[in-house]
């Protein structure tokens, strides 16, 4: 009997060209049932006082504990754009792109603690507003230390390998075919997924230049004038670091993909953003070849 349940090969391409992440960002919600209201509000409507539930807002309306909250939207946009999905909260990053990744990451980890420090600095003004804003609601030991807030904010970055464990188990032979076989199923729709969104993310920056390259004729004080559409430097970056990516990042050795990537690479070879502002000429030559492109994905 045998007792080895062989890994698919896709895994251990993952666990050789990946790493895991996941980055944690605490905040306080500023919330809190008050019962008292609660029973207050129920007594008056004569309902049930298990039939609804007061929250009170502590800091509504708050300018700097929203730009607090908001971040950890703006981290968790930043972490969907940058990665791909693996299992919950982990998301799966090619080495390749970990320096930039850091980078990245170290900026918004300065910018949450200063906004965070920011936050803490108007904090007891803040507070002693509330008792004007929330009038007989205000209760003063609603309101925890400044020492005390800072602590419930936080942003945190856990990295890990791909896990490689080769699942030497003593089983019978119709489980190991069953495990092996829902285990390949499950490594190849990782992969899928991953050159999913990998066409995905080309074809948008794609698109995007595509349509940045695009002027129009416009008639104006009886003049005929061509207008240009705004192009931008963050643009041509993304779309360099896209290609750099999949150059060394294919798990499925994709010949779409890789196709598609490399004569983008070639069409923007030498091409700046200050010569598609200033060349109407190069801004076609890009937009036609952007549209060779996209044909092979049949668009």
């Amino acid at each position: 009997m045998s007792d080895l349940l062989n890994k698919p090969n896709h895994i251990i391409s993952l666990a050789s060209s990946c790493v895991l992440v996941h980055v944690d960002v605490r905040v306080w919600t500023a919330t809190m049932q008050d019962s008292d209201i609660s029973d207050e509000v129920t007594r008056a409507k004569k309902a049930d006082r298990e039939s609804g539930k007061f929250v009170k807002h502590l800091l509504a309306n708050c300018a700097q504990h929203k730009r607090c909250m908001n971040y950890r939207q703006i981290v968790y946009n930043w972490m969907q754009k940058r990665t791909f999905d693996w299992a919950g909260s982990l998301r799966i990053l090619p080495v390749v792109d970990l320096p930039k990744f850091m980078q990245e990451y170290k900026h918004h980890e300065d910018t949450f603690n200063d906004l965070i420090k920011q936050f803490a600095a108007a904090y007891p003004h803040i507070v002693s507003n509330r008792a004007f804003s929330l009038g007989d609601m205000f209760n003063p030991s609603d309101y925890p230390t400044v020492e005390q807030v800072v602590s419930k904010f936080g942003i945190n970055l856990y990295r890990s390998e791909v896990p490689t464990g080769d699942f030497r188990c003593k089983i019978a032979h119709d489980l190991v075919d069953d495990l092996s076989v829902h285990y390949e199923r499950q490594a190849k729709s990782l992969v899928q997924s991953i050159l999913s969104k990998q066409q995905e993310q080309l074809i948008e920056i794609m698109q995007t230049i595509k349509a940045n390259c695009a002027t129009e004729t416009i008639t104006e004080n009886g003049e005929i004038k061509i207008k240009r559409k705004k192009l931008y430097e963050s643009t041509l970056t993304r779309a360099q670091e896209l290609i750099a990516t999949f150059r060394e990042f294919n798990l499925a050795e994709d010949t779409q993909l890789e196709a598609a990537r490399a004569d983008f690479a070639k069409l923007l070879d030498g091409v700046t953003i200050e010569k598609l502002r200033d060349s109407d000429t190069m801004r076609v030559v890009v937009q036609e070849g952007i549209d060779d492109i996209l044909k092979k994905f049949g668009m």
